[in-house]
């Protein structure tokens, strides 16, 4: 997507700075591209949903046909607020966690959600809850990895999920319990390449095929997310159409090892949103420091824009591409893109492998430009905080034709007291 300038601005000049832009075209074309590559009957996709769990992006999920993976008892919640389906039959909304924090196991059992559990000790909190309905397991298949190492989502080091050698003690729990394992589900992760993802899910589904015969009552396996979005090559990214003739041959491989047949699900997240999310910052200063015996100076653009808005390039030294808005085709220079937080890790250029600063061959932006920064639908206003007192930034929908929706608005500081108290406990 080619940011238009005008809109941008004008957009700026209605919501303030920094604002979240989402682009609808690029939301429906990505979900039209996984509805492809889940065609095949008994093939079906949901939406990781803690990737950007707002409504608007919900209810297109909804009318998509795309199921919802929620995390939390309150991503299950805005689920259904959203118009996804409660119940199990089918499980249109599936609870996935190794642990029942809050309201979760109260949500589960109040709209007869899926339990997805990824820790033997959830089915006794599940028994002793009375629920006495169908459960899926989380596996830990033992291999498998994020897009950094700190996303570990398989493998000794992985909190994630039951270890196989494992499987067999919580299945017996369940049946002890009144409860029916109808599921196993893996995630192992989106990787560095997309020939690595292909491979793993194909071993993954060998893995579930040798499993089945323990399940007599399964009736589906999910291999997980993890279609994988190029942050640095925004515009050529990789087909996944071979996806589809995979996920048809896992099916049929996992139904003929079950002698019954049985849906596969998939559940990518950052695939679906990525780029269809740009976060829009104003440049107030342009500063320097100079070299002196501990190291190079450095060119800062300080925008209004922090880590409270985009904590991937503080947290995982996440790449994001940078926009000076209107400025494309000029002249470069090394800029190190900086945020107003009390914290000097509020940087958005760092190098991913270690915390050096990477200055951004960018146009000199000069004070009241605004930036762009690119592909930040996943994981960006998700994970935004209110650190440091600041207001969450207010998110905007853009169609095809301009129009555009205010979908959040800014944060107050009433809406951060306001459920600060004084109650004698």
């Amino acid at each position: 997507m080619k940011l238009d300038a005008t809109l941008v601005r004008k957009l700026a000049a209605k919501v303030g700075t920094p604002f979240w832009l989402y682009d609808a075209a690029i939301i429906r074309q990505r979900i039209a591209d996984i509805r492809h590559i889940t065609s095949t009957p008994g093939v079906q996709a949901r939406f990781a949903m803690k990737a950007c769990p707002a409504t608007k992006v919900l209810r297109e999920m909804a009318n998509a046909g795309i199921w919802i993976d929620a995390v939390s008892g309150n991503e299950a919640l805005r689920a259904l607020r959203a118009g996804h389906a409660a119940g199990n039959e089918p499980p249109v909304v599936c609870f996935t966690a190794d642990v029942f924090r809050d309201n979760a196991l109260d949500v589960v059992l109040k709209n007869n959600l899926l339990p997805n559990i990824g820790s033997p000790g959830m089915v006794r909190q599940l028994a002793t809850a009375g629920y006495r309905g169908p459960i899926s397991i989380r596996v830990n298949p033992g291999f498998g990895h994020g897009h950094v190492n700190t996303c570990d989502t398989g493998g000794p080091s992985s909190k994630h999920g039951i270890w196989p050698s494992d499987l067999a003690a919580v299945r017996d729990a369940a049946t002890k319990a009144g409860m029916t394992v109808t599921m196993l589900h893996a995630h192992i992760g989106s990787g560095p390449q997309f020939a690595e993802l292909h491979e793993n899910l194909a071993r993954l589904a060998d893995e579930f095929a040798a499993l089945l015969p323990q399940f007599p009552a399964l009736t589906a396996v999910s291999l997980g997310g993890g279609i994988p979005h190029h942050y640095r090559d925004r515009e050529n990214q990789i087909s996944i159409e071979p996806l589809r003739e995979l996920f048809a041959a896992c099916r049929a491989k996992l139904c003929a090892a079950a002698g019954r047949e049985l849906r596969l699900e998939i559940e990518p997240g950052r695939y679906y949103v990525a780029p269809a999310g740009t976060l829009i910052t104003t440049v107030h200063d342009v500063k320097r420091t100079l070299t002196n015996a501990k190291g190079t100076g450095e060119t800062f653009a300080m925008v209004d824009a922090g880590f409270v808005d985009l904590v991937r390039p503080a947290m995982y030294g996440s790449y994001h591409e940078i926009e000076v808005i209107g400025k494309e085709g000029s002249q470069t220079e090394p800029i190190v893109v900086a945020g107003p937080l009390c914290e000097s890790g509020d940087v958005f250029t760092r190098s991913g492998g270690d915390e050096l600063l990477q200055p951004r061959d960018l146009p000199r932006p000069e004070p009241g430009d605004l930036l762009a920064l690119r592909d930040a639908g996943a994981y960006g206003y998700a994970m935004s905080s209110n650190y440091n007192s600041i207001g969450r930034a207010p998110q905007v929908w853009v169609e095809p034709d301009g129009t555009a929706e205010l979908i959040s608005r800014r944060e107050t500081i009433k809406d951060m007291l306001k459920a600060e108290t004084s109650e004698r406990l």
